[in-house]
């Protein structure tokens, strides 16, 4: 069986090393699996305390894709399961609610253990490089967002899709969609909008650009760096190699359609209800396909994801990142069971009809009742999955 993660130990020239990872499932264009993140978070335990170990390079195998997400398909069985049983009537709805006791294990663990796995990328104390070519979404981007030298190339696409599969923006969105620009954030959150490299750049998530072909120079020249000891030198000496290599490729960084349109985005959250927000979007006439293709996926997604993703924004401001974690696992069992995530996974990923009967047909449809549901506290503090995050 092929490994789904390939470690290596790149020998520098000063007797440094630096750890390499490679994603290793192409045909699921690396999609994030409970294999791939029991194999990853000890591991990278292991280096932070490895003495020889200056840096790491996350990758995915293939040009075509760093990580298109997490292995959703996986958890469809245990959705399947476990689901509310409820028809698509409001009131069945909330009626059922607190049926729900018995949350999926398989979905509790699996984000448990991601969200672990990409709090530790975060707080990570050595130069962490995430090289972040072809697609990348979802739990991908939860990994590059995560690193401390952040690379996209030309062929970087970026997006967090999560209304078009019944979920909400995770991974750490809560934090980071907030560090955007005014309005990127809510904007693809609301909309799954794709992002080249210079609009990944613009809004944030990204702190390099290098072109593809300089990967393998790129490592070369890493295992060249006279590595110190102390950790605040070696972040500088990396970020002076990418700066060198960012120069190198200047010419060859697209347009970005996000810094484009940001003084319109911006007007479109002004406003002061999540209705006249859709309603501003959906609202524009455009022949412009960037934001068309926006349109499209907001127009054709859960209303749910929509008040979801709202609201987690808003009350994500301020947050820790740890409490951002511990908030979004929260919401992550619910929609587990509340079986909007089932539908979507099922429409896109397993019959594959494009057809999704979603529960709502609009955002004013959903009942306080069951918004307040999915940010109570599934667990007390201290019994938390995520309590010992810190």
């Amino acid at each position: 069986m092929t490994d789904v993660v390939i470690f290596q130990e790149l020998d520098c020239d000063n007797g440094k090393k630096v750890g390499l990872i490679t994603l290793n499932s192409p045909k699921s264009l690396n999609a994030l699996s409970g294999d791939m993140v029991a194999l990853l978070y000890p591991q990278l335990i292991t280096w932070q305390q490895q003495q020889d170990i200056a840096a790491v390079f996350l990758q995915g195998e293939g040009e075509k894709a760093f990580c298109a997400g997490g292995d959703i398909v996986h958890l469809y069985s245990a959705m399947k399961n476990s689901t509310m049983k409820s028809n698509s009537s409001n009131e069945n709805s909330v009626d059922n609610l607190n049926a729900g006791s018995q949350f999926a294990p398989e979905i509790k663990d699996y984000f448990t253990q991601e969200y672990q796995l990409d709090f530790l990328i975060h707080t990570f104390n050595k130069p962490f490089i995430v090289w972040g070519s072809g697609i990348v979404m979802g739990g991908g981007l939860g990994m590059l967002v995560a690193g401390s030298h952040r690379v996209v190339t030309e062929n970087s696409r970026i997006a967090m899709p999560e209304i078009s599969i019944g979920l909400f923006p995770d991974v750490g969105a809560s934090y980071f969609l907030n560090k955007m620009p005014p309005g990127c954030g809510l904007f693809l959150a609301l909309t799954g909008a794709s992002i080249n490299a210079a609009d990944a750049k613009y809004c944030r998530l990204a702190d390099y650009f290098v072109e593809q072909q300089h990967k393998d120079d790129l490592l070369i020249q890493l295992k060249m760096i006279n590595w110190g000891e102390t950790i605040p030198l070696n972040h500088d000496k990396t970020s002076q190699l990418l700066q060198e290599f960012e120069r190198s490729s200047a010419s060859k960084l697209p347009m970005s359609p996000l810094k484009e349109h940001q003084p319109l985005i911006s007007t479109f959250v002004e406003k002061q209800a999540l209705t006249d927000v859709l309603a501003a979007i959906l609202s524009v006439e455009t022949e412009d396909k960037w934001l068309s293709r926006a349109q499209k996926s907001l127009k054709n997604g859960s209303a749910l994801s929509a008040q979801l993703a709202y609201s987690q924004l808003a009350k994500g401001k301020g947050m820790s990142l740890a409490d951002c974690f511990r908030m979004e696992l929260n919401l992550a069992v619910k929609c587990g069971y509340f079986g909007e995530f089932l539908e979507g996974v099922r429409a896109l990923l397993i019959d594959k009809d494009n057809s999704p009967k979603w529960r709502y047909s609009s955002v004013e449809l959903i009942d306080g009742k069951v918004l307040n549901w999915f940010f109570e506290s599934t667990w007390s503090e201290s019994e938390h999955p995520l309590a010992k995050l810190t």
